[in-house]
């Protein structure tokens, strides 16, 4: 019902914009097909290794590596799997939601999208050239403790 809300107030403020300035309300869709195609090969690409990903690993399987019985190991896995990890935003949620669904525990997915977001592994080389060395490995050792921290916080919440 949300969704049908949330739907209908966007075409009420599309229908609104256009009847104000056509020719604004036309440029601005089309920088956002633009920047839909510009998103959609990789949004695609995520989408295919969630998809096989869920197809390979059984929900007991991931329950075991990630589920809220894998405690501190888990929590560990997901911190290196987040930090090394680069996909965007916009599908880290997604992917975490289905991960919970198919028995991820709350703190191990808490760290994996914290270290997922924070942690940059695989761009350490541009931070070092951008940052300095010291710099990049603190600003990345204080995101994985944070994301650490995070992780704990929610364990207890969502006990």
């Amino acid at each position: 019902m949300l969704t049908l809300i949330l739907y209908c107030a966007t075409g009420a403020g599309l229908l609104a914009s256009f009847i104000a300035d056509r020719k604004k309300t036309k440029q601005a869709l089309m920088k956002a097909w633009k920047a839909f195609e510009n998103i959609l090969p990789q949004f695609l690409a995520v989408l295919i290794i969630i998809g096989l990903a869920l197809a390979v690993l059984t929900p007991a399987q991931i329950s075991r590596f990630l589920g809220a019985d894998s405690g501190l190991l888990g929590i560990l896995a997901a911190l290196m799997i987040g930090g090394i990890t680069l996909i965007p935003g916009f599908v880290a949620f997604p992917l975490a939601a289905a991960l919970l669904k198919n028995g991820a525990g709350y703190a191990q997915i808490a760290a994996f999208v914290s270290a997922l977001m924070m942690v940059g592994v695989v761009t350490l080389p541009m931070e070092f050239k951008v940052f300095g060395r010291k710099a990049a490995i603190l600003r990345n050792a204080l995101a994985m403790a944070f994301s650490f921290l995070v992780a704990l916080i929610m364990g207890v919440i969502f006990r």
